[in-house]
């Protein structure tokens, strides 16, 4: 957890998952972010811009089976429709009404989908390297990942235990690292230690349950939403992007009335830990015009068990 940050459990009323979630910052007038994340992921490529956005109230929600939240008491509970509830659940926890949503490769869709199911609560959606829909289906140029995921499910479901002990085993090796950095992130704009969390991260995740959302991701879609969307949006995407090609990030802004697109040059999927100073200026920027500027005090006072705030 990073220094000066607090945390809680919120409980799903879906099923009573426990949900954990971090929070920073303090409450104001301004708007509070809601950062969601990639799948595998419990925070690392926020590295940059929590710190940048450290002066604003946010709140960083672990995904089930992710990080210091369990996996559900019913495995089925890990589509996208069901994080989308648990962000409206996690935000109800922290008595905050309205959040700009930021989100990285599968948290686009988690963002767009509670966009669609609770409109109320999102003030605005930053969009970062990630689709609308069906991202299996252009994963480094094709649909070979998406073809041969229920063959991967099904020998996982076989021998699941074995599969565990060798990913907690090789995964959160330098060896993974420098095979990540020849398939995708840009080695020369990536520290290890700004990469390694995620391989840590992926190397405690449950396979079975990985690789369920994986395919409820690949599975969904929300391209139906995108003309209807309202609130002010920024999609950035990487051009080097190989997971998710930029011309998804560019068909997603086209598609959104009104939002703006930032393509970084020579950065890949993780490019807000390549180049950070240039996403955190813009999202900031972003903000600060697109919602700041509409501010009018959105977050909850807590109530004093009397029925006043």
């Amino acid at each position: 957890m990073a220094p000066g940050a607090s945390w809680a459990y919120a409980v799903s009323p879906l099923d009573g998952s426990p949900l954990f979630y971090e929070s920073w910052g303090e409450r104001g007038a301004r708007t509070p972010l809601l950062l969601c994340d990639g799948i595998g992921c419990d925070g690392y490529v926020w590295r940059y811009l929590r710190t940048d956005l450290a002066d604003r109230f946010g709140l960083h929600p672990h995904y089930r089976g992710h990080g210091r939240t369990a996996p559900p008491k019913d495995p089925a509970r890990v589509t996208i429709e069901d994080l989308a509830d648990d962000v409206a659940c996690v935000l109800d926890d922290a008595l905050v009404d309205k959040a700009v949503l930021v989100g990285h490769s599968m948290g686009v869709q988690v963002a767009l989908e509670t966009y669609r199911r609770h409109a109320d609560r999102v003030a605005a959606l930053v969009l970062v390297c990630g689709a609308s829909s069906h991202p299996l289906k252009t994963f480094r140029g094709s649909a070979a990942l998406e073809d041969i995921l229920p063959i991967v499910q099904k020998w996982i479901h076989r021998v699941p235990g074995v599969i565990n002990r060798v990913t907690r085993t090789l995964l959160p090796t330098r060896l993974a690292y420098e095979v990540a950095s020849r398939l995708e992130i840009r080695r020369e704009l990536v520290e290890p230690a700004d990469f390694m969390p995620y391989l840590e991260g992926m190397a405690r995740i449950d396979a079975r349950l990985f690789v369920a959302m994986l395919s409820a991701a690949g599975q969904h879609s929300a391209d139906d939403l995108l003309p209807s969307i309202s609130v002010p949006t920024l999609v950035v995407a990487g051009a080097r992007d190989g997971f998710t090609p930029p011309e998804r990030s560019r068909a997603m802004a086209a598609a959104i009335p009104g939002a703006e697109l930032l393509e970084i040059p020579n950065a890949s999927h993780t490019a807000p830990i390549e180049r950070p100073h240039v996403v955190d200026w813009t999202v900031r920027d972003f903000v600060a015009r697109r919602v700041d500027s509409l501010d009018s005090g959105l977050t909850k006072a807590p109530d004093d068990g009397f029925g006043r705030e």
